[in-house]
């Protein structure tokens, strides 16, 4: 019985550890080669629809409420300490699709935490009106685009692990439903 407490475990600690090093990396590859915010032209990846281009971000989805980064923060840690807590619910660990994506929610959550605190050591530059200060902002390098319809703020890859995990949570829960009403016995008549 023993062995069975850590089950589930592994697969949801891998996810988050997987989505947490290429969001990481994909920050510090993309703001290595191409600087802060306005030191370097957008680079098209698949034009006109697909940019690389830095920006910083002191607000949450969308760029709302700037400058509560803090309040924000803390909320990252409040989502993550509840997440591991359903995690630790047998029920939990042996639900696969689940743990996955609980696991990209926790990934995507730490690599917009780990820059909000500050943590990748960036310094505001000119035009800011901030010099010298520490940047607590989350970087954001993917730009898409369909021109005249479409200008999507700019994201990255923790933003796309938040809303693919919590995509397959929505369609999970819609078809577990379907299942549960199709596997209900029917009640017939007297």
């Amino acid at each position: 019985m023993a062995a069975s407490k850590g089950r589930g475990w592994p697969l949801f600690l891998t996810v988050t550890l997987l989505a947490l090093a290429a969001d990481l990396v994909s920050k510090e590859w993309v703001f290595a080669a191409r600087g802060m915010p306005g030191q370097s032209a957008p680079v098209p990846v698949l034009p006109p629809w697909l940019v690389l281009e830095t920006n910083l971000n002191e607000g949450a989805l969308f760029g709302m409420g700037q400058g509560m980064g803090a309040v924000f923060a803390t909320v990252s840690v409040a989502a993550v300490v509840g997440i591991l807590m359903l995690v630790a619910k047998p029920t939990t660990r042996h639900d696969r699709v689940l743990l996955v994506a609980l696991g990209m929610i926790v990934g995507g959550i730490l690599g917009n935490l780990y820059d909000r605190l500050g943590l990748p050591g960036l310094r505001w530059h000119a035009a800011s009106g901030r010099e010298g200060q520490a940047v607590l902002a989350v970087r954001d390098w993917i730009h898409f685009e369909i021109p005249g319809i479409l200008d999507w703020p700019i994201f990255n890859i923790a933003d796309s692990w938040l809303v693919i995990g919590a995509a397959v949570l929505l369609v999970t829960s819609f078809v577990t439903r379907e299942i549960a009403a199709t596997d209900t016995p029917r009640q017939t008549g007297p």
